[in-house]
């Protein structure tokens, strides 16, 4: 008999949350519910709560508690509300795993209590290894943690890898779409629109994302947190334009041979592989059909228009705080932009002012990055 793994999902009312839960849903006999926690979407949680049934919820917005709890009042389910009891379920005895979707930093705190309960992560929330690469990694080592990446890059890297682990790796090459604005010049993108931005190509993710995509900050992030998942530095790191998607990532091996994933553009997937492995387990997700792509493309990233990329680079290779700097300024000018506050082209400038104005320090225990992050998003706010 299988032995179901019990999952607890941070974001649930999420695109990765959601899309997650359609997973766990289609395989009953692998995976189960225990833990929902969603930021103040309360209507979804209840909903999802009925549906999956787990031991308990949790509600960021405390002020959304009682909707819950009167909700569910009926029903087996312990509700919670409150970012401190985030942190609480996850150290839940019988958890599996932790899926971790939260946006942004808001995930760093639960997971790094996740994984001093000794809880497998499922990595959805790029931000913690940006942050607090460093520290995270250390802590999964000592605590005997996995780490299962689920953006669909890292997925492909790790993929990639299944069986090469003692092999060197020479390079990897993460893909980007190059989002909605890709080959676009700084004149047409001075007055792109909200809604422009949030219309990705491929994809379907959440706003903030989508404008980190558009913006290539994505792509920056995920390159910060490919050197912490995959122990690289920064020179073993590229990223290439493929606007079909279908190429999730690649691995060049130190005798000049590379392995590549592929698929079609669907975060069910690395969704699952996360969840599953060591697993592959049958999916009806749609399969692949050379036909229909008879050509795939690629090139450079313009890093002179999409400025993020690079800024993350530098970030990268300074390290200290500066990735969390960067993190937190692109959080309150991708907020600003999508409140019609700052231009497209204002978020670069935005990023890298923030850059200038907080003080370079090598220190990464919590307590520093909590201070770096909070100093960051007074001086990004301060220069709106």
């Amino acid at each position: 008999m299988i032995q179901k793994k019990q999952v607890a999902i941070l974001g649930s009312s999420g695109s990765i949350g959601t899309q997650a839960l359609a997973v766990i849903e289609a395989n009953p006999q692998h995976f189960e519910v225990a833990v929902l926690t969603v930021n103040s979407n309360a209507a979804l949680l209840i909903e999802q709560a009925r549906k999956f049934l787990p031991n308990a919820v949790v509600i960021a917005d405390e002020s959304k508690y009682a909707t819950v709890k009167n909700a569910l009042e009926a029903l087996p389910i312990k509700v919670y509300a409150g970012s401190k009891a985030i942190e609480q379920v996850v150290q839940m005895d019988e958890l599996d795993i932790v899926l971790t979707a939260m946006v942004g930093y808001a995930g760093l705190a639960p997971t790094i209590k996740a994984i001093e309960a000794g809880k497998n992560i499922a990595l959805a929330n790029k931000e913690t290894l940006v942050v607090a690469g460093q520290l995270i990694t250390s802590l999964a080592q000592s605590k005997g943690v996995n780490i299962y990446p689920v953006d669909s890059e890292h997925s492909a890297i790790f993929q990639c890898l299944a069986g090469e682990w003692n092999n060197k790796i020479e390079k990897i090459y993460l893909t980007a779409s190059g989002g909605p604005f890709r080959g676009k010049t700084t004149d047409e993108l001075k007055s792109v629109t909200k809604a422009q931005a949030l219309k990705h190509p491929n994809w379907t993710m959440g706003a903030k994302i989508t404008i980190d995509s558009a913006t290539l900050m994505n792509k920056g992030l995920e390159v910060i947190e490919a050197k912490w998942l995959f122990q690289l530095q920064p020179e073993q790191i590229d990223v290439i334009v493929h606007p079909q998607s279908i190429i999730h990532s690649i691995v060049q091996f130190t005798d000049g041979s590379m392995k590549a994933q592929m698929g079609l553009p669907d975060m069910k997937l690395p969704i699952q592989y996360a969840l599953a492995y060591p697993n592959r387990i049958v999916s009806d997700f749609p399969r692949f059909n050379f036909l229909d792509y008879p050509q795939l493309t690629f090139n450079q990233p313009d890093r002179k228009t999409f400025r993020c990329l690079d800024l993350a680079f530098e970030a990268m290779a300074v390290g200290g705080n500066r990735p969390c700097v960067l993190n937190a300024a692109n959080e309150i000018a991708v907020a600003a932009f999508l409140e019609d506050k700052i231009s497209f082209l204002q978020i670069p400038e935005l990023i890298e002012k923030t850059l200038s104005q907080v003080e370079n320090s090598a220190g990464t225990t919590l307590e520093s990055l909590v201070a770096a992050d909070f100093e960051s998003r007074a001086v990004a706010n301060s220069l709106l």
